[in-house]
Parts: C-alpha cells; structure tokens; sequence
C-alpha cells in the first residue's frame, strides 16, 4: 500500500520525489538501493499513453431533422478529446430534446458517429369511451397535441391528467390504457381508451365522540350528503377532497356557534371501498365544554365612541351561551359603525377571557385608535365604452369629504342597479399618501347592455306569434336608454318606440318619452272557435320627468294622451245600430272614438341593493293619475306597488310583494247597469301579472252558454244540470270585462344551486300568488216581453241568436219575427206551446267572477341567463278560483342580449 501510494504521487508530481525518497528510505530501512533505481529506470523507458482527439462528428437516420440542428443541441465539437463521459454526454443531451426515441454514439479512431432514430409526429389524439366528460374538456388539460413529437412522458403526463379530472367528477374508477397507432412518414395517432366507471358516492358518513347533537344533524350542517335514494338529484353526494376540507369547517362552526369554545375535529379519514364505487368517511370529534358569555364590554380607544353606551347596545348578554358567530357579527358591526364617522381603518379586536371552573366566557371588544379619514381621490377604472360621469354621479361622496362607510355601500348598491358592469360590484378601499386619507377605487368590468328579444310561436287560436324589441341600456355610455319594440299576432299589433335620460344637462333630473300605437281585437269563444268580438285601437305617447326628494324617495310626474277607436264587426249590427242581443251590453256601449289627457304623480321609494336583481331592501311606489284635463274621458286612477327582499344565508333569497289599484269615474252614466268607467280603462288581471291564469283571465265576465237539446221535453230545451253545464261551457262565449278595483299579493323564495348553476345563472323559485280583480255595475240584458229586465244571473231561457247571418230577422212558422221572444212551456190560457225555433238556438248569458275573494295559486319557476338572453319558465297549480276564470299551467318568456 505505501509502495503504491509513493509511486503513484511519483509520477503526478516529480517535485516531490526527493521528499518521498527520503521518506521511503527511512521507512524501509535496509531494502536495496538498487531497487529504487531499477524502478526508475523502468518507468523512463515505459511508452506515454495517447488520447483520441475527435477529428469528425456524423449524424445518421436523421428524417425530419436537419444534421447540424442536431448538433447544435449536443456539447461535444471536433478538437475535444474523446472518453466514455463526452459519449454520454452526447446520450444525455438528444435525450434532453425528446425528438429521439434511440440515440447511439460510437467512435471510430476519432470519427465520432452518432445514430438517431426520430420520435414520430402525432398526426392526431383520439379518444374513445368518454361520455361524461365530452372531447372539449378534456383535450385542453392534455399536453399531446396534433402536430407535436411523441414522447412517452407527456403519454404518462396526460393519463394521469385525464385519470385525474375524472375524479373530480367524482369518478375514482375510472381507467384510461393509451395506444399508439402507426401511420406511413413516421406519424402515428394516440388513442385513450377510457373506461369511466360509475360515479363513486359517499355511501356513508360517521361521526365519532359527538354527544350533544345526533349524527343526523350533524350531518344536516355538512355539504356533503350520503347517496340514498332519496337524493338522486343531488351532486352532493360524490366525494370532493375540498367539500370534505369544507365540511370539518361547517362542524366547527357549527358547534362554535352552540357555545362549544373548545370543539375540534381530531380527524377525518375518506375510505374508498375496494370496488371504488363509494367512500366511506369518518369524522372523529372532541366536543369540549359549552361556555355562556361572562361580562362583554367595550373598550374604544376612539374619543367620539362611548363605552358603556355601546356595551349597552351590544346584541349578546351575559349568561346566554357563547356564540362565536355573534361575536364575528358584533365585530363588523362596530366596524362599520366607526366607518360612518369617518373612521375608515379603525381596527376592532375581540379579546376572550375564559373562565374553565364556571365555564364562562368574557369578550372584551377592543377599538383601536384611529385617524379620521378623508376621501383622497376616487378611481373609476375599466370602463371602456361607459363615460367616467356614469359611474361618479352615483358616488354619494365627493372627493374631500369626510370617510363614511354607509356612503360606500350606498354608491356601490347605486353602480349595481344600473346593470352596466359585473354582478356583486365592490368599491375597494385604498390607503392614501397619508394615514388620515383614502382612495376609492370603482374597478368595473362591463357587461352587455343591450337586449335583444326575439320570440315566435304558434297557436291555434292566434296563427303564428311574433315579438321583438331591442333596448340599449347604456346608449353611447351615457346612460341614456333606447328602445324598440314591435308585437305581431293575428289578433294584436303593437309598436312602441322609447328615449329615456337620467340625468338631463348633467344634473340630477330624469327624462323620457314614449311613442306608441297599439291594436287589439277582443275575443271569445263559440264551439271552440275563436270569434273577434271587438276591436280596439290606442295611440299616443307619453311624456315624463323625475326628480330626487331625498337618497332614497323620487317624485316622477308624467303626461299621457291616448286617442282609442273601438268598433264592432258588420255581425253585430242590426239597421245600423248596435244590437244587444248580437252583442253584450257593455260591447255596444264600448264602440266610438275618445280621447284621454292625463296627468300623473308617482312617488319612488327605493332602498334594493340591486334594480335588476335585488337580494336585500325594500321599494315602496304611489301612483295617481287624473284623466279629465282636456280629451273627452273623466276619471280618477290609483296605484300602489310595494316589494321587500331578505337574504336568509347561503344565497336563499325570500321576497314579499304585492300592488293595487283603484279607478272611479268623474261622469255618472245615468243609465241602469251601465258602469261609470268605460271598458277600456280598466284593470285586467292574469298572465303575466298572476301566474297560473291566462291572460285577462281573472276577474268580472260575461258568459254565453247554449242549451243541450232535450228530447224529453217537446217544449224546448231545459236547464242544464251541473254536468251538463260542464260539458256545455266548452262552446261558451267568454268575455272579460274588467274591473275597477284589484290587488295582487306574491311571496317567492329563490333557491340557490350549485357553483356550475351559479355560473350559468339558473336561479329557480318557489313561489305563490294572491289577487283579485272585481267592483264593475251588473250589466242587464234585454227587457222580456213581460216588461221586466232579466239580469245576468237570471236562470230564465233567452232565444238567440234572433237574426240570421245575413242580419235579416230569423222568423217563426208563421212568417213572423221572433225578435225578444221568450219561450214559455205553457200559453196564458194554460195550453202548451209548440216550439218557435230549434232548440240548439237557445242559450244563457251569466255574469260571474265579480268578486273580491281571493284567487290562491302556487308553483315553481326558473329564471335562466342562457346564452340566447333571459328566460323565464313557470309551471302553475290554481289552489283557488271564482266562477268564469281562465287558468294556465304553463308560461314561458326569452330573449337575448348584446
């Protein structure tokens, strides 16, 4: 070992070949000084070892690739010296590249010679099995692409992606075997083979160490749900690594919240049963002791708060049981409270005291001392088409005033209701140059503004059905709002075009003007068949102009002139006069020309936090109008509308609105059941105002019945009875007549789905409807030949029609007219009478529906932003309802925006 030591360190360095001889000799004393000199001898005469210097570098089995690319990734250059290392390195640096799937290096006496075998291209990715997740879901979380070099590691890279996405869905069994189909020019296509399997559900949660509160409602408090059958709709019932994260801080809140101070969850654990169908989670829980609050004070170190007083309005007493989310309320309510000061960094610091032996709990509420603050600057940022003015004139600060945080809050819910920009829009809050300043920053994203609604149908009542509008919101991004609109059915036309501007000349008074024409034409029903009873035409326009009384109260007056046409078809004249007995009483007296100038107040109360979607407030509106001021109709028109909106938590939204009116005529007709409002100004009342019932489909009306003949009875025909009734109201006229008074009551709760829901705006509902429509004069009917009036509600027999098609009077056997004749059983001589006319010309008119009872009806709803616009889709059951109305189970509406 030494003689090797010496000779190796020798030859490295002959410098020291004196100090190791010295060392040697000393070391082996009495070995032959010839030796070392023979070994010297021989080491001069032994031949010096020769490197190979590369002289060349050639590429072989190159396709795609040119020769020097491949070079220029690898390190090695003629003029290096060859060894095994430099081989490898040129092994390691073409592997580096994945362009190669084989790489050889050999050298031949300095001509180094490198032999590659190219990885094909993928020509294209094909996947096969995936019905779940559908090809654009999974081809961009891959990394393979059409066009690119295989490699197996970007294979392996993407089954795992793919593997994994389906467990996000909930799918742990799923498979996916890659395959490599060979194509001519070296390409090739990779096939994913994917076996989705079922959905893995969560078949079973455990909770162990709970004792005040029962598995099952602890289970309540989770998102989490375990698959039962009862929850096949539910996406809540696969497993989801972060909603199990999720659910151990709903338990904690929960018992936090129950006074358990000291709750934790010592582990939760998610099995997956060996089939990798279900899972199996098990929760372990350390409940702890239940605390009540001990003394809760406040100590502000803010001069303007006093500490007793707040203390004293503190939501939480001693002796009631802690709850730690009362204790988090309480904190951003005396934030907030130190925000309406002007106080906009104040920090509020609970401090617990606990107490184990009483089990108590003492908060101490601590507000740090803080500057006032001072509006710096105000940012509008990210408006690209809506003007800076738009967003600043809803600000309720300037920039200079004193911080207020309701002042905040109140610009935000403006900005939100204008619908302009994102939903749940925020103002953030910025430190300034200096401790006592603030910067509110408005970073919107605008949102489409326009609307477009297109809608189509077809019935066999109206032919087809078409409806358009399109409304600019934000009209040059000024605010402004334009519209047009047109409707076309065979029974109604109507074209409206409208200008509105909210702040006229830059100040804080709005504007508008409506232009419109419609036409109506009135129906009812005989044998199934719709015939027009009469037709009505209205134009005229509308002018108005608001202004603000207080933040949240406005008064709108407004100036309406209508010019109305109704007339009668030819059928219902008789030599040029309007005959009742063709056509009700209240139809004759509708038909003429009038004019209408009105005069209307509104007042506007307005405290939602959201025009388009409110979640939170109230609105309150009283509307008076006075038709009288010109024009040729006299009467007075009342309003009133009211909605009010409470958040429940975890994005329920329940809402109480309801509205009436009221109208009496200034003119008294002076004439027996005859109404002092003429028909066409009154209320109607159904769809869309009352879901469940049809349009026009509440309220007072007039109803025709024809009789079943009978052929027991050689008098003419009899009263039918209730079933008879039933089957006869299927060729009835049915005309509704309005009403002078109504209301209307609705109550909804909006149900909140899951993020994808959210996400795609599908918000459903569940909601009931209450109203009325009623307060008309009882029209009459034609006199009978025995000198009294018959009303409506008489069950006496009418004959009718008296006239023939062609408007000549229809005549009995002996030649004479049969006009306001009525069909006795018996002569006055008590001898039966013969019958006049054929029996299926009798029939009964009755009024009915003139009722203030309530009409009950309940469903479900959905409100959809689909991709085409807004939709509505309602699904109805009438719980209540009067004689004569006219339900609907089903209703939709949709349009679109730009």
């Amino acid at each position: 070992m030494t003689n090797f030591a010496y000779a190796a360190t020798r030859r490295k360095n002959p410098a020291a070949r004196l100090a190791m001889g010295l060392l040697a000799g000393t070391m082996l004393a009495g070995v032959p000084t010839m030796a070392f000199a023979q070994e010297e001898a021989a080491e001069a005469a032994a031949p010096a070892v020769q490197q190979d210097i590369v002289q060349t570098i050639a590429v072989s089995g190159a396709q795609r690739l040119e020769p020097q690319t491949i070079l220029s990734y690898i390190k090695l250059r003629p003029g290096d010296a060859w060894s095994q290392a430099a081989g490898d390195g040129v092994l390691k640096d073409l592997y580096a590249t994945e362009l190669f799937s084989t790489v050889s290096v050999v050298n031949n006496d300095g001509n180094v010679v490198i032999t590659i075998v190219e990885n094909p291209v993928i020509n294209r990715i094909i996947l096969e099995g995936n019905k779940r997740l559908k090809n654009d879901k999974i081809l961009p979380e891959i990394k393979l692409s059409p066009r690119q070099i295989f490699t197996r590691s970007k294979v392996r890279a993407d089954v795992a992606r793919i593997v994994e996405l389906y467990k996000r869905q909930g799918r742990f069994a799923a498979t996916v075997e890659p395959k490599m189909v060979e194509l001519s020019q070296n390409r090739v296509d990779i096939v994913f083979e994917i076996s989705e399997g079922p959905k893995s559900k969560v078949r079973q949660i455990n909770i162990i160490g709970n004792e005040a509160f029962s598995d099952g409602k602890l289970r309540g408090e989770m998102v989490t749900k375990q698959a039962r059958l009862t929850s096949f709709l539910s996406s809540n019932t696969s497993y989801d690594p972060d909603r199990l994260a999720f659910d151990q801080q709903k338990l904690r809140q929960f018992y936090l919240t129950e006074g358990y101070a000291d709750f934790r969850v010592v582990s939760a654990v998610a099995e997956l049963t060996p089939d990798k169908r279900d899972f199996i989670i098990t929760y372990v829980v350390e409940e702890g002791e239940r605390y009540k609050f001990a003394d809760v004070t406040v100590d502000s170190q803010i001069r303007d708060f006093d500490d007793d007083a707040m203390a004293a309005r503190l939501p939480m007493r001693a002796g009631d049981w802690y709850d730690a989310k009362l204790v988090e309320d309480t904190v951003e309510q005396l934030t907030e409270l130190a925000g309406t000061f002007g106080y906009a960094f104040a920090e509020v610091q609970p401090e617990f005291q606990r107490n184990a032996e009483d089990l108590t709990m003492e908060v101490n509420f601590v507000l740090r001392e803080a500057p006032r603050v001072y509006v710096e600057r105000i940012d509008v940022n990210g408006n690209t088409l809506t003007q800076d003015k738009v967003v600043r004139r809803e600000f309720r600060l300037a920039e200079g005033d004193a911080f207020n945080s309701l002042s905040v809050a109140r610009s935000a819910a403006r900005i939100n209701s204008l619908g302009y920009f994102q939903e749940n829009f925020e103002i953030n809050q910025v430190e300034g140059s200096a401790p006592d300043r603030i910067v509110l920053e408005a970073n919107v994203e605008e949102q489409a503004t326009g609307e477009l609604q297109l809608s189509a149908g077809f019935s066999s009542i109206e032919n087809f059905i078409l409806a358009g509008s399109i409304r600019q919101r934000n009209f040059r991004g000024r605010g402004q709002t334009i519209g047009l609109s047109l409707n076309y059915s065979r029974y109604s036309k109507s074209a409206q075009v409208s200008f509105s501007e909210p702040y006229v000349f830059d100040r804080n008074i709005s504007a508008g003007v409506d232009i419109y024409r419609r036409d109506l034409n009135s129906f009812n029903f005989r044998n199934q068949e719709r015939n027009t009873t009469y037709e009505q035409s209205t134009t005229g326009f509308s002018v108005r102009a608001g202004v603000p009384l207080t933040e949240y109260l406005s008064a709108i007056g407004s100036y309406t002139f209508n010019y109305d046409d109704v007339s009668l078809g030819d059928q219902f004249f008789t030599n040029g006069e309007c005959d009742i007995t063709r056509a009700s009483r209240f139809l004759c007296e509708a038909i003429g020309e009038r004019s209408s100038s009105i005069l209307g107040l509104t007042f506007n109360y307005n405290t939602l936090n959201s025009r388009l979607r409110p979640s939170r407030g109230e609105t309150i509106s009283w509307t008076t109008e006075f038709a009288g001021l010109g024009g040729s109709e006299k009467y007075v028109r009342m309003r009133t509308r009211m909605a009010k909106y409470w958040p429940l938590g975890s994005g329920f939204v329940f809402s109480l609105a309801g509205e009436g009116g009221w109208i009496r005529g200034l003119e008294d007709s002076n004439r027996p059941g005859v109404d002092d409002v003429r028909l066409t100004d009154r209320f109607f009342l159904g769809e869309p105002q009352m879901r469940g019932f049809d349009i026009r489909g509440i309220g007072p009306r007039i109803v025709r019945l024809n009789y079943i003949p009978d052929p027991d009875n050689s008098n003419g025909p009899r009263i039918l009875t209730p079933l008879e009734e039933a089957l006869a109201s299927k060729q009835r006229f049915d005309d509704a007549v309005g009403g002078k008074a109504y209301y209307l009551g609705r109550a909804e709760l909006e149900i909140p789905l899951g993020s994808g829901a959210r996400e795609m705006g599908i918000r459903p509902s569940i909601w009931v409807d209450v109203g009325s429509l009623f307060s008309i004069v009882q029209p009459l009917l034609v006199n009978q030949p025995n000198g009294r009036q018959a009303t409506l509600g008489d069950q006496l027999l009418f004959i009718g029609p008296l006239f023939n098609e062609d408007g000549t009077p229809r005549l009995r056997p002996d030649g004479t007219p049969i006009t306001g004749q009525t069909l006795d059983p018996t002569a006055p001589d008590g001898t039966p009478n013969e019958p006049l006319i054929p029996e299926s010309s009798f029939y009964r008119e009755v009024f009915v529906g003139d009722s203030a009872s309530p009409r009950i009806s309940a469903g479900i709803g959905v409100n959809w932003n689909s991709p085409f616009g807004p939709f509505r889709i309602d699904i109805s059951q009438v719980i209540k309802k009067q004689p004569g109305d006219d339900t609907k189970t089903f209703s939709f509406n949709v349009g679109t925006q730009f």
